[in-house]
């Protein structure tokens, strides 16, 4: 059982960490330069990163990170050839809103699942429709996602 709560509290560290990262970043105004240049680098080791972490799907990509973290519970629905994932709760976003931080949602969450999905796929779309920054939930839609997997 204390392996438990030590995990759970490394998780909520981490989460806290990345969120005083983000709050930093956005005060030295240098925030959008390290999206821009780490979303770059999430593209060029996707596929690397969803090996490193057994994600063999882009279904995976929100399950097994989720496993991992402990951050969003992702409800996962399969439409034709399109992958729905939305989460109503974030620890990381919720952290950040109040330590008063800015969105940590591309830079530690959405950009590293973009680059793994495509990674896997190269040919799939990765749509963001809705964060819980900005929004009620967090909402992607990744199109042509069951065309290949690893």
């Amino acid at each position: 059982m204390q392996n438990k709560k030590d995990i759970q509290l490394l998780q909520f560290t981490y989460a806290a960490v990345l969120a005083d990262t983000v709050a930093q970043l956005a005060k030295e105004d240098v925030l959008e330069k390290v999206i821009k240049r780490k979303k770059a680098e999430q593209k060029a080791t996707g596929k690397m990163k969803a090996e490193q972490f057994g994600i063999t799907s882009p279904e995976s990509v929100f399950t097994r990170l989720a496993e991992i973290f402990d951050c969003a519970a992702w409800e996962i629905r399969n439409v034709k050839n399109e992958l729905v994932a939305e989460t109503k709760a974030c620890k990381l976003c919720a952290i950040a809103k109040k330590i008063d931080s800015a969105s940590p949602c591309y830079l530690y969450c959405l950009d590293p699942m973009e680059g793994m999905v495509k990674g896997i796929n190269p040919d799939s779309t990765f749509t963001v429709e809705e964060t819980l920054w900005d929004g009620r939930k967090c909402r992607v839609r990744v199109n042509d996602y069951a065309e290949n997997t690893l």
